[in-house]
């Protein structure tokens, strides 16, 4: 154990990982100030629970680490985050204040990939809908969508990408992927077609996305790009709300101009009882769970203590922030 390390988990709600090995091996290297109650969305708090801390275990999106927060904590030295997504921290603050963040790449990879072809199944089969009436006792007998020979759109060939395009292709599905990098050999190994995203976007009959939420990805399907989608394409996204420009969403399923929606990431979460998503048919809902297995937790969040491991013993792995040169904390 260190001497004096304080860990704190300020934002472990809904909890996951208290209790579990993760946690007890975090406590071989110091204190942990773990908190499960709600409230690290608001920064006076966020602060408040981070204290003293040398290292802060990120576990919910909802906790946002921004410049006011790096500033108030000065003896923070590294971020872990439990997760890809880094949309929370402002990162460029983090490396002129010293702080050192790591995430967890690809260990939810798999559980995201499988649910995604889930929500694509469910939707094209009308499952959630074709349930509930027959448990009302109707016997529904329309034509359903089949995805042998289906093109698919993919945007974004990164660990989860990668593994939906696989996925699809064992349906027999054509796979057509965009890169962000332009990688189009990693396409073409995978055994997608390169192509843009205007192609895409016109030849798709389902598009999903698998995008890291940036500044130049943020809105990435507009008004735009949804009037030139296919009248009968279906939307799955399970990477983050913001890639969508939500009124362009809500006009796209209101006028029909797309077929319908998976979704499993919002602008807002939890979704509020008024949501219009929540009155469409055409729309298939879960709530931000796609990755949330017994094996992905296990392994990420064991994935996040090793991070800190190896920050602590000078090999700092998963990094997306380092210190910025000349940046350094106040002790």
């Amino acid at each position: 154990m260190s001497e004096g390390l304080i860990i704190a988990v300020p934002d472990d709600f809904p909890s996951v990982f208290e209790g579990t090995p993760a946690h007890a091996r975090c406590k071989q290297l110091g204190e942990v100030r773990l908190f499960t109650p709600r409230g690290a969305e608001d920064e006076a708090e966020l602060i408040r629970r981070i204290g003293r801390a040398r290292v802060a275990i990120n576990i919910r999106a909802h906790a946002r680490f921004t410049e006011g927060v790096f500033h108030a904590c000065p003896r923070l030295e590294m971020v872990s985050i439990w997760g890809t997504g880094t949309d929370n921290i402002d990162l460029e603050a983090a490396g002129r204040h010293g702080v050192t963040v790591c995430n967890t790449p690809g260990t939810n990879a798999f559980a995201v990939a499988e649910h995604t072809i889930a929500l694509m199944l469910a939707l094209a089969r009308g499952i959630p809908r074709i349930d509930r009436e027959v448990r009302q006792g109707r016997w529904p007998r329309e034509l359903l969508t089949q995805c042998l020979g289906r093109t698919l759109g993919v945007f974004g060939i990164g660990t989860i990408g990668s593994r939906v395009v696989e996925l699809a292709r064992a349906l027999g599905m054509r796979v057509m992927a965009w890169s962000l990098r332009g990688d189009g050999e990693r396409v073409t190994r995978l055994g997608a077609t390169p192509a843009s995203k205007e192609e895409i976007l016109r030849e798709a009959d389902v598009v999903s996305l698998h995008l890291r939420l940036t500044p130049e990805t943020r809105g990435f399907l507009g008004r735009k790009e949804f009037a030139s989608m296919k009248p009968g394409a279906l939307l799955v996204n399970t990477a983050r709300g913001a890639l969508t420009d939500r009124e362009a969403l809500l006009d796209a399923l209101a006028r029909k101009r797309i077929a319908g929606a998976a979704l499993d990431v919002f602008h807002d979460e939890p979704l509020k009882p008024d949501d219009p998503l929540l009155g469409y048919d055409t729309v298939v809902l879960s709530p931000h769970n796609a990755g949330q297995t017994p094996e992905v937790i296990r392994d990420g969040l064991l994935r996040a203590v090793e991070n800190i491991e190896a920050f602590l013993a000078g090999q700092p792995k998963d990094v997306v922030v380092a210190p910025l040169a000349g940046g350094g904390r106040r002790r």
